[in-house]
């Protein structure tokens, strides 16, 4: 890699220079999750790529008023992938080393292919009010993975915020649902685990390749998958266009597949994945909010209160040092 040849290099220019008894300090690397200036703008595309998911459900609900679930969740891959594939080719972007595929398949199994499809399935029965609560677990998952997966070990205080931030939301989907777990509950936790071993992937190749290049790649490798599955569905799944149901596909294919993912994964290879993982803590309130205004749905009371207890656990974390 270019980073590690650069570090190499100083490194050696160092050495050489205690050698022959000049002092000269080596400056550490500008890359990485402890950059000062790379922190806030990576900050700053986590954010954004948090507003652009917290729209995914309500414009998966408008999408479901004209599309079945199979024929919404593969064309908007394939629509993605088209978008990613014609970003690709314009910048003469080289094919990823062999050594990253397997990662990519990771990232299109759970970020392109796993959590669209379990989450639009839940939302044929599920309020977008109510998903969004119980996927706001996702930053704990993401946060679980990363640890596992990457030997991060965040400080006590991390964890504590962390946990407190999911049992207010725990404690919020277990107060509207009665206590019951549906079908659909169990979509949208199998749809956490996917999602966030996704998350976890796509962020670690973020620190060798552009966040743009994980999600592109990713999406181009499923398409000798979701290209067949879009035609096969369409095919047995009635479709009847919308001002609504053309809009949500449109969105959840340009805005939530792509853009959204480019932003979030070069957020997370400058934050680091624990610290960004927390941002998506305000992901299930901005949805809540786009559902009132969106969908017409009921806002339930305890959001407020639970508004108001995430966004603290997110102060904390993003102040305790991982």
């Amino acid at each position: 890699m270019r980073a590690e040849s650069s570090a190499t290099a100083s490194a050696r220019i160092a050495v050489g220079a205690r050698s022959r008894g000049a002092r000269r300090t080596v400056p550490p690397s500008p890359t990485g999750p402890q950059a000062g200036g790379g922190r806030g703008v990576g900050t700053l595309q986590a954010v954004l790529g948090v507003t652009a998911f917290s729209l995914t459900f309500p414009a998966t609900a408008w999408g479901l008023e004209g599309f079945g679930p199979w024929s919404l969740v593969a064309v908007r891959s394939v629509l993605a992938a088209l978008i990613a594939g014609g970003y690709l080719l314009a910048t003469g972007a080289r094919p990823p080393a062999r050594r990253h595929w397997p990662g990519l398949a990771v990232v299109g199994a759970g970020v392109v292919l796993g959590f669209p499809l379990l989450t639009t399935l839940a939302l044929r029965t599920s309020s977008t009010a109510h998903a969004a609560v119980v996927v706001g677990l996702l930053p704990l998952t993401t946060a679980l993975l990363a640890a596992l997966r990457g030997g991060t070990r965040p400080s006590r205080t991390f964890w504590a915020a962390a946990l407190a931030g999911a049992a207010a939301v725990v404690a919020f989907t277990v107060g509207q649902s009665g206590g019951a777990l549906s079908t659909a509950d169990l979509y949208l936790f199998a749809a956490l685990l996917v999602c966030a071993a996704g998350y976890t992937e796509g962020g670690r190749l973020a620190r060798e390749m552009p966040g743009v290049r994980v999600i592109g790649w990713a999406l181009v490798l499923c398409l000798p998958l979701t290209v067949p599955v879009a035609a096969l569905a369409l095919a047995h799944e009635p479709v009847r266009l919308t001002a609504h149901s053309v809009t949500g596909l449109l969105w959840v294919a340009a805005g939530s597949q792509f853009l959204g993912l480019v932003l979030w994964y070069r957020g997370m290879a400058a934050i680091g994945i624990p610290r960004a993982s927390q941002l998506q803590l305000a992901q299930p309130l901005l949805t809540l909010v786009w559902s009132v205004l969106l969908l017409g749905e009921h806002l339930p009371v305890a959001a407020p209160l639970t508004a108001a207890a995430v966004l603290v656990c997110i102060a904390v974390t993003q102040r305790a040092r991982g």
